[in-house]
């Protein structure tokens, strides 16, 4: 039987903005089985950059994050470069998107999808 590794929101957090979206884009898809996904690539001009997908599968290693009913998953690669971040969600200017902010990344580009440790 497979073991999903959970963590309380002090090591990460989802925020409840972030979770009210992440609910919002679920009930617009129709499929209550998924998640938001947050992962770390390699690349971006800061060294490495976030990533979002909309995943239905929990993997025996995932992190899983709760908030108000949104679920979010870390893979163990990504989560040690995420430790104490907090995924929020914002609406403005440069348009809507979800946001990591990190106290681990030493630098970020002007998006603030890519950083450096």
């Amino acid at each position: 039987m497979p073991i999903v590794q959970t963590h309380d929101a002090v090591a990460m957090a989802l925020t409840d903005n972030a979770a009210k979206r992440v609910s919002t884009l679920i009930a617009e898809e129709g499929n209550p089985k998924l998640k938001l996904r947050v992962f770390v690539t390699g690349g971006g001009c800061s060294g490495f950059q976030y990533g979002f997908s909309f995943d239905e599968a929990v993997n025996d290693d995932d992190t899983v994050i709760t908030n108000k009913g949104a679920e979010l998953l870390i893979d163990p690669l990504s989560f040690q470069y995420l430790v104490g971040s907090k995924i929020d969600y914002t609406e403005g200017l440069e348009g809507s998107r979800f946001i990591v902010n990190n106290p681990l990344a030493t630098a970020t580009c002007g998006c603030g999808m890519s950083f450096s440790i």
